[in-house]
């Protein structure tokens, strides 16, 4: 018969094992699968939940169902903001601010950079994809994604290519880790089909890591029939794309600009939906952390849309850098149907996953970004910082300064000062208004601006003579 003093001592054991199970295998089990999702060139007035005549069903629905990051700034052009996003540091930092990584460029994204998926392998994330548009360097095995912390990567190197025929400078850019694939079908399908079937494949290994960066809205603008009909395109006219420019805006004589566009952008949608049932159907949705936002603002307004804000894609106007975006992790108690007003952007997403995933190691480099945890886990209502935009660009809470640089594009005639929110649209110039806090931005600004990388993207002209690599495949080490 069994002692009481006996008895005592196995549930003392029963409870010592238990608790060694919990104290080591809780932190790992409860960390976030974590997934971005990042459209190309989407403008800020392009989704439905900021009352776009665009067909979003799935991204309103996660914007519904999730936190609404209501100020989340970008740099104003890809390579740039995908550089930032990775790295948690300003893009000029490592020779990328003015301009996308060509393909027929030699520069990569600086090696001696720690990126994202370096980060969150520390932090037990095995699985990490890339899934989509990579555009950080290409011409040697070194800047290759498998070679900077993916574990898997599917889709392609460079940007801008053709939808149907992945084509890019002649050749076939769409690639299968290292291989080329031979894969056939419009590229954002594509890229759900496999963020799909990732999400199957990782889900019995939680956590995992998922980037999926589709190519989509961004140029060249090529839509299917499918989509093209929900926009009331006559499939037995010419599509956009055939013929030359006209001065309406179409070309050829049938769809026009902005309904290739827009059937681009419910085609992604509806690939954010399949994601998004995938995770449920697997059961790992409530902790799943999804982050959806663009890589910088609408290329145009033949085509995309800035909504009430000012400018376009390459402008550090508030269109050309402020993207809808919206974060969801119902697990990570983040109450859906609210709406964050805090600055925050690109750069701090690797500061604020390394928090969420537990990771105390040190950063190799200084840090621009910085956790935002405190702020979307209610235990801060606001952070004081300055985010540096690029070209003379600063926002310090509700204030923004852009310095006139003289850039043809920009239009401007002196430095402006405005107060954000409310003056969303950026009509008036506060400049003289307040010039204590004018002085104050001018003197913040300086020192990033001031800031000069040991090599530049190449941006003059594509090189005489450049032939694209047989399917792109990269051979040199």
């Amino acid at each position: 018969m069994m002692t009481t003093s006996y008895f005592r001592s196995v549930c003392m054991l029963l409870l010592a094992v238990a608790w060694s199970a919990i104290t080591f295998a809780q932190p790992v089990k409860n960390k976030p699968n974590i997934i971005i999702i990042l459209a190309d060139d989407l403008g800020w007035g392009d989704v439905g939940f900021h009352g776009s005549d665009i067909k979003t069903p799935n991204i309103d629905r996660l914007a519904k169902e999730g936190v609404i990051l209501n100020r989340y700034y970008t740099a104003p052009i890809c390579s740039p903001t995908r550089a930032g996003l990775m790295t948690g540091r300003y893009p000029n930092r490592v020779g990328i601010r003015q301009t996308t990584i060509p393909p027929w460029s030699d520069f990569g994204l600086d090696t001696s950079e720690v990126l994202l998926p370096q980060v969150l392998a520390e932090a037990g994330y095995k699985d990490r994809a890339l899934i989509g548009k990579w555009h950080l360097g290409h011409a040697t095995l070194k800047y290759h994604p498998m070679r900077r912390g993916f574990t898997h990567f599917y889709g392609h190197l460079n940007g801008a290519l053709d939808y149907f025929t992945h084509k890019r400078e002649g050749e076939v850019d769409w690639q299968n880790d290292y291989e080329p694939s031979k894969d056939k079908g419009y590229t954002t399908d594509l890229l759900t089909d496999e963020a799909v079937r990732c999400i199957k494949n990782y889900a019995k290994d939680s956590p995992f890591f998922m980037y999926v960066a589709y190519n989509a809205p961004h140029g060249p603008l090529e839509a299917k029939d499918e989509d093209l009909k929900l926009y009331g395109f006559d499939p037995s006219k010419p599509r956009y794309g055939k013929g030359g420019p006209d001065t309406d805006g179409l070309r050829g004589h049938g769809n026009t600009m902005k309904q290739t566009y827009a059937a681009m952008v419910t085609c992604m949608d509806r690939g954010i939906g399949k994601i998004l049932q995938a995770l449920k159907e697997q059961h790992i949705d409530e902790n799943t952390l999804v982050l959806f936002h663009s890589d910088n603002g609408a290329a145009g307004p033949n085509s995309g849309s800035h909504g009430e804000l000012r400018g376009y894609k390459f402008d550090e106007w508030e269109g050309g850098v402020r993207a809808p975006a919206v974060i969801k992790w119902p697990a990570g108690g983040l109450v859906g149907g609210k709406q964050i007003e805090q600055v925050m952007g690109y750069v701090d997403v690797l500061p604020t996953l390394k928090e969420i995933a537990g990771v105390k190691t040190p950063s190799k480099k200084p840090l621009d970004g910085i956790s935002m945890w405190p702020v979307l886990s209610g235990k801060k209502q606001s952070i004081d910082r300055d985010f540096y935009l690029g070209n003379g660009a600063i926002i310090s809470g509700n204030w923004k300064l852009i310095l006139d640089q003289g850039r043809k594009k920009m239009q401007m005639n002196g430095d402006v000062l405005f107060n954000i929110p409310p003056d969303y649209s950026e009509q008036h110039n506060l400049k003289d208004a307040h010039p204590d806090i004018y002085n104050r931005l001018k003197t913040a600004v300086a020192p990033y601006d001031a800031i000069k990388a040991p090599r530049e993207i190449l941006t003059k002209g594509p090189k005489n003579g450049f032939i694209a690599p047989k399917d792109w495949k990269i051979t040199k080490e």
